[in-house]
């Protein structure tokens, strides 16, 4: 099976030419040696089955970033059948530099003109056919986006020759030393000797590792100049700008685009950031609020709808009676007192059918007459472990839709922009904004797109900060420990205290950031260039084999680590140090009520520690066990509660789990507040930590990992103080104040403090 390489730059719609080519077929992993990511699929609509390797996006093939080397590593070692280069046609010159390159190897290309229904909308024209016999490789006209000229692309891209010489647009004053050096490429026997032959005299550092290429570059530069790399890039620029900007011709009357038009509102200095909040608002309130739009009120006192229990349906999510009358539990999936948002139907729904599965599981295990300890690991170890965290999917899937579909809408992108001069007081760019925004998903992939940030202290901060904004593992611990206060202490808001615990987490990660720019990580703050790509309607196939290979990984995960976490939980929680089985009368002569114990007193100042009751240390287990994923917290709470309430039966959104919790070990709101907090800013879970000590320098994790664990206490223990006895608030700005007057002094050279870092030895 052939195989073609997909080379393009960011924002060229590579990714949507590769979906739309692979489908289903695709799979992602990891370039060898390093975290890029690596996709690969199979195209299946031609004669016959061709194997397409999506390249990262760049801009050259300078080795100037790991993409950048991977991209070119590929093309020069595995040999693939051809490249595709996708240039974005709205973006014509600037797009062609790296076109120039490629034509310089000795691989077969044709040219993806990428984007012509966006280049039609604008008025403009480009005669492909032109611009093909220009530069001396096929050129095919397609729009990705909606999937038209890709057959032909493929057709064409299939039936090239099988082998091409390189060649270079370059001339001039360039021609000597390019005939020199490729002749020097030639007798090493180097593949693609002009691409070779045009990096050696712009001095390229792989190039030069060799002592026979070092001299023959230094031979080269003595007869020829120093400057012939920044040579090289001006007389691309030039040869391009002469002879293929008349390919595109403008129409006689600029047509303002609609992404102009939309960006004089959504970018605007004033209306920008407002319209980001409140966009940002909608995309939360539509995944969590179970009052839709506020119809209902905005308390529960202001509440007019009759429940379903007013209509004289009783209790249905969650209770007995719907095994018997599935009617009235799927209405009560859409609404009960109040309509909900999408997020809450959608999960919902999924927690009715887990109700299902667990109920007949507990009928079959009954039927079976097994033993107490297997009843106990089947129905309370493992399917309530697992239903508890599979329950929330439906809102993690549904934020981060939203998210994807404000991605590839193009407005995100301009987020950053607007964002920018904010950042920039804090000491980060706007670039950073992405990766964080990033981390409400996933915090895996927002570390791994910090790379874009070339400052390694500005790529530092941002990796630290990631966590704190909270990643969909974190929601169930949000909304069932928000629900479980509301329900206990009857307040009325939900919504408010969800919003209030993502709000608290944005402003520590701008805390800690303005801290670390002010102490350990002082520096410029690096400028922002970024390309702003044009507003379009996503892409429903995108979107859907984007949500595909996140549900793949969370469902992954939910029976690889978290089953085998909820197991473990159970096996300690059941049985004592000399392996007898107990019941839930016993717990606290169980393995697990022991080391919570030992624990305990750790959590003492953050309001979960000595101070709570027998049944306390449930809080401490479930702190670490979120460590090694962040499910665990309720995924523990279900096993344990399963073992303090007989017949306890769960319900959606892990509230009743928070409950019987809230209930056994006397804790207060406060010091839930503070538990929620802490778990939202300490260590992430042991993927995302494995990820970020892949991405920060050599020494900075363990540094990293003491910031995370000092951070959450500290953030927790105010929290919890704080709200506990509102007085404490003035001791707590006393000791800012004295920790930012000392920053401030040390800063101005009035002070020095000593070095934590300890010193080489000669």
């Amino acid at each position: 099976m052939r195989t073609f390489a997909l080379a393009g730059n960011p924002n060229s719609g590579k990714t949507t030419l590769f979906n739309a080519l692979t489908g289903s077929t695709a799979h992602v992993g990891n370039w060898p040696g390093v975290t890029v990511d690596k996709r690969e699929g199979v195209y299946k609509g031609g004669r016959e089955h061709v194997n397409i390797v999506d390249l990262p996006g760049i801009y050259s093939l300078s080795p100037y970033t790991p993409e950048e080397v991977i991209a070119r590593n590929f093309i020069l070692n595995e040999h693939p059948d051809g490249i595709i280069n996708i240039v974005d046609a709205t973006n014509l010159e600037r797009n062609l530099y790296l076109t120039t390159q490629l034509l310089e190897m000795d691989v077969p290309v044709i040219i993806a003109l990428n984007m012509m229904d966006a280049v039609g909308k604008a008025g403009d024209k480009i005669d492909a056919a032109a611009l093909e016999s220009r530069i001396g490789v096929p050129v095919v006209p397609i729009s990705a986006l909606k999937e038209t000229g890709i057959k032909e692309l493929m057709q064409r891209a299939v039936n090239m020759p099988s082998t091409r010489r390189g060649t270079t647009v370059l001339g001039g004053r360039l021609a000597q030393p390019i005939r020199q050096a490729e002749e020097f490429c030639r007798q090493q026997e180097l593949s693609s000797p002009v691409f070779h032959a045009l990096k050696l005299i712009e001095g390229d550092e792989l190039e030069l590792e060799g002592r026979e290429a070092k001299a023959e570059a230094e031979k080269i530069r003595a007869s020829f100049g120093d400057d012939l790399d920044a040579a090289v890039a001006d007389e691309r620029y030039k040869y391009i700008s002469a002879n293929f900007s008349t390919a595109k011709v403008k129409a006689a009357k600029p047509v303002q685009s609609k992404s102009d038009r939309a960006d004089r509102v959504l970018t605007h200095k004033i209306w920008g950031i407002p319209i980001f909040i409140v966009i940002l608002f909608f995309v939360f309130h539509l995944t969590f609020s179970e009052n839709l739009f506020y119809l209902n009120g905005f308390t529960e006192s202001q509440a007019w709808m009759p429940t379903m229990e007013d209509l004289g349906y009783g209790q249905t999510l969650g209770d007995s009676e719907i095994y018997s009358n599935f009617g009235i539990a799927l209405a009560a999936c859409f609404y009960d007192g109040a309509v909900f948002s999408p997020g809450v139907i959608l999960t919902n729904l999924l927690n009715l059918v887990l109700n299902y599965i667990s109920y007949g599981i507990g009928l079959g295990v009954e039927a079976a007459g097994a033993a107490d300890w297997a009843a106990s690991l089947v129905n309370d170890g493992i399917v309530g472990g697992i239903t508890a965290v599979l329950g929330f999917l439906p809102q993690i899937l549904t934020l981060f839709l939203f998210f994807s579909i404000l991605e590839d809408t193009g407005y995100m992108a301009r987020v950053a922009f607007i964002l920018d001069r904010i950042f920039r007081r804090f000491g980060l760019s706007g670039r950073a904004f992405m990766p964080m925004i990033m981390g409400f998903g996933c915090s895996l992939p927002a570390m791994i797109n910090t790379r874009t940030l070339a400052d390694e202290k500005e790529r530092t901060a941002t990796i630290r900060v990631i966590p704190f904004f909270s990643c969909g593992a974190k929601l169930p611990i949000l909304t069932a420990i928000a629900g479980g206060i509301c329900r206990v202490w009857g307040f009325d808001n939900v919504d408010l205290i969800t919003y209030a615990m993502y709000l608290l987490g944005i402003i520590t990660a701008i805390v800690s950031v303005i801290i670390m720019r002010s102490t350990t990580m002082r520096g410029e703050t690096p400028p922002f260039i970024m390309e702003l790509p044009a507003y379009h309607v996503p892409g429903l196939r995108n979107l859907m084999l984007h949500l595909w290979d996140k549900t793949k990984h969370f469902v992954k995960k939910a029976f690889t680590i978290i089953f085998a976490s909820t197991v473990l939980i159970w096996f300690l929680q059941s049985f004592t140090w000399n392996w007898t089985f107990i019941g839930a009368d016993s717990m606290q002569s169980s393995i697990l009520a022991s080391i919570g114990q030992l624990l305990q007193p750790i959590f003492t100042p953050l309001g979960f520690g000595s101070q709570l009751n027998e049944y306390g240390w449930v809080f401490a287990v479930a702190a670490i066990t979120g460590l090694i994923a962040k499910e665990n917290v309720i995924a523990t709470f279900s096993v344990l509660a399963a073992m303090l309430v007989a017949g306890f039966e769960g319900t959606e959104e892990g509230v009743e789990e928070a409950v019987v919790m809230i209930n056994a070990t006397g804790i207060t709101w406060p010091a839930l507040i503070a538990f929620i907090m802490f778990n939202m800013t300490t260590i992430p879970c042991f993927a995302a930590c494995a990820t970020a000590k892949a991405e920060l320098p050599k020494g900075k994790f363990r540094w990293t990992v003491l910031f995370w664990i000092v951070t959450s206490y500290i953030v927790g223990a105010v929290c919890y103080t704080v709200l506990s006895w509102w007085w404490t608030l003035f001791i707590w700005l006393a000791v800012a104040a004295v920790f930012a007057t000392i920053v401030i002094l040390k800063n101005r050279g009035k002070i020095k403090l000593p070095s934590l870092r300890r010193k080489k030895r000669a």
